[in-house]
């Protein structure tokens, strides 16, 4: 390795977990060449670098301490398992290169080779409605299934729902998190965090350590879609997070698509405001997949296949079967709400019920109430 480069990615490293340093002090040292001058310790190079007096001292401070210091973020992801990792990596995710103010560093846990899937994010509102979470479920499950890479935030509602679905698929799913990728924000979520920490990959910029604040989040956002070739909405208010997200997909250059939504419903004004706006209407898997067409025929014969695999999966369900999901998709429902709406014996229903749950078509909530996935 080439000691220059080794050096410099080392300064990165440090300086990254310095409080006080941010994205454009670092860049100053990197242009500047400051971390050749004494090993990286001298003050006044970081000072003529454009540091202030208080951030030289930092800088130098923790840069004498060495990269593997006792207690420090470099040393704290090594003990984990995770892989630092910066622009100067070949590891480093090419789209991400591309944006204003890549992340100096990346944490990554999990499976780093899906860096280098094609990535499409997925987001959209914490409370979404049945409409949501089903739409959310199948479109993440077919493109994963189609070899995308789902990434979103590991925020509830939207996000969750897709991360889950993508992880039933060989494209598996990337949660870019706030937090450091030891933590799980929300911690209800602990389980699903697990999983995709063993079957996909979590994600984050924030030095291990580091408390969680609010202006994480839009950073976060702005690393999911810089991540991805195009970014999807399903369901958000105006001025929601997900609206934030897609606003950076757009000036980022990327692709911007949005699920339809009733027009009564305060959740559907972002997505369809966004279509209104130019960002392509998306109600099957197949509408992303045509726009990657470059990306050659495999992903063509991916996109296909999930998508007739759905349509497969729909008719093998019971007409009985099929109205339940339908009813389910339109609003929550108790089981004796559904026998009242469905002229079937109640122990018949309660067998159709278990049969869906099974299938992973519908799910059982707090309240005995089941909503469509």
């Amino acid at each position: 390795m080439d000691r220059n480069y080794d050096e410099c990615r080392q300064i990165i490293i440090m300086l990254s977990e310095v409080q006080g340093i941010g994205w454009r002090t670092i860049q100053k040292a990197v242009a500047s060449g400051a971390w050749r001058e004494s090993g990286g310790q001298d003050e006044f190079a970081y000072v003529k670098a454009g540091f202030s007096s208080q951030q030289a001292r930092s800088a130098a401070k923790r840069i004498g301490q060495g990269l593997v210091a006792p207690g420090s973020s470099y040393e704290k992801a090594a003990n984990l398992g995770a892989a630092v990792i910066t622009p100067l990596d070949e590891a480093y995710p090419k789209y991400l290169l591309q944006i204003p103010q890549p992340p100096w560093v990346l944490y990554a846990l999990g499976r780093m080779e899906l860096l280098k899937r094609p990535i499409v994010a997925v987001v959209g509102t914490r409370n979404p409605t049945a409409y949501g979470r089903h739409t959310a479920s199948t479109l993440a499950e077919q493109l994963s299934v189609g070899g995308m890479t789902i990434a979103s935030g590991l925020a509830r509602g939207i996000d969750s729902k897709a991360h889950e679905a993508a992880l039933r698929g060989a494209g598996s799913t990337i949660a870019v998190l706030a937090c450091a990728v030891d933590c799980c924000y929300p911690s209800e979520n602990r389980t699903l965090y697990r999983q995709i920490a063993e079957e996909g990959l979590l994600l984050s910029e924030t030095p291990i350590g580091t408390p969680l604040h609010p202006g994480m989040f839009p950073l976060r956002n702005r690393i999911i879609a810089g991540l991805s070739l195009g970014t999807l909405v399903i369901e958000g208010a105006i001025g929601s997070g997900s609206l934030i997200t897609a606003a950076q997909a757009l000036d980022m250059n990327r692709d911007l698509f949005a699920v339809p939504g009733p027009i009564s419903s305060p959740k559907s004004e972002g997505p369809n405001a966004l279509i209104r706006q130019g960002a392509k209407l998306v109600s099957a898997a197949e509408h992303i997949f045509e726009e990657y067409g470059w990306l050659g025929d495999e992903w063509l014969q991916h996109s296909r296949s999930a998508a007739s695999s759905q349509i497969q999966s729909d008719k093998e369900l019971s007409a009985d079967e099929r109205k339940i999901i339908a009813l389910l998709r339109e609003r929550p429902l108790s089981i004796n709400e559904l026998h009242q709406l469905i002229a079937v014996p109640f122990g018949h229903l309660s067998a159709l019920l278990i049969n869906l749950c099974i299938k992973r078509r519908i799910e059982q909530q707090s309240g005995s109430l089941y909503i469509a996935l």
